[in-house]
């Protein structure tokens, strides 16, 4: 039993035989994008600006995902040596660029109940970037790091050892919380530095399944009747371990994501039980 994720013993069986196939994350990555309309994403901005509350393109992606993976758990699975588990938290890591330093940045990661709200999301979004801004030497990963590296020769043997660890499933909670490595998604917002998106690698070591990269505004040809129109859209570079879920599982998940992105408003409000 891993402290941070629960075994699947009634995983599909191609699933479970694709595990020991494909051992390695690198082996079994797949990558998309998905073309954001921008438009009703800045509309509801500029909306809830004039309401008095400061949301960013950030927490609307992150509240979509968020909401995405209350209806489709699967994609907070994550394979270890050759295992499928089921996780029991869900974190997401991110980049925040150090004050003056455009160069640096440090990375940790944000908890987030499957029940939040936009609003909520938009509260831990905020609280994150400023605590790392403020005081970055303070979060678990630059003190982690810093212990690897405050002794010669602790860096191989302290990395050799929490990948073996982490292998058996023997790797400290503590030690998981402060890994960057050990999250349900990654996301990067390359757009805040003027750049395309990306399709970012999901880690060997940890337990990444999906890594989101937001890119630079681009037009999308679109058919309207006879016409054919260029739409502004936020593109997404999504990397996806294909171990965890099914081609057509991870195409209707996003598919609900892009709706919930069409329409911001949908998560105003926490998720029912009901299935559609």
């Amino acid at each position: 039993m891993r402290p941070d994720g629960k075994r699947v013993k009634n995983a599909d069986p191609m699933y479970t035989v694709a595990a020991y196939i494909m051992d390695k994350r690198v082996d079994s990555m797949n990558m998309i994008t998905i073309d954001i309309p921008i438009d009703p994403i800045k509309e509801y901005i500029n909306e809830k600006r004039r309401e008095g509350i400061n949301i960013s393109h950030m927490s609307v992606v992150l509240a979509a995902y968020v909401r995405t993976i209350k209806e489709f758990p699967e994609l907070n699975r994550f394979v270890v040596n050759k295992k499928i588990y089921q996780r029991n938290e869900l974190a997401v890591g991110m980049v925040v660029l150090k004050p003056g330093d455009m160069g640096h940045g440090t990375m940790s990661k944000m908890y987030f109940d499957e029940n939040n709200t936009i609003f909520e999301v938009n509260d831990i979004v905020n609280k994150y970037v400023e605590e790392n801004r403020e005081a970055p030497e303070n979060n678990g990963t630059e003190k982690i790091i810093k212990f690897l590296l405050s002794v010669p020769g602790v860096l191989p043997l302290g990395v050799g050892l929490f990948k073996w660890m982490d292998k058996h499933g023997l790797l400290p909670k503590f030690i998981i919380d402060m890994s960057p490595f050990h999250m349900s998604c990654g996301i990067t917002n390359l757009a805040s530095i003027r750049t395309n998106h990306i399709y970012h690698h999901c880690y060997e070591f940890g337990t990444t399944s999906v890594f989101l990269a937001m890119g630079n505004t681009r037009e999308v040809p679109k058919r309207k009747g006879e016409n054919i129109i260029f739409e502004k859209c936020m593109p997404i570079g999504v990397t996806m371990d294909e171990r965890i879920a099914s081609g057509s599982y991870f195409a209707i998940a996003f598919r609900k994501m892009r709706t919930f992105l069409r329409n911001p408003r949908l998560l105003e409000v926490p998720p029912t039980d009901e299935k559609e």
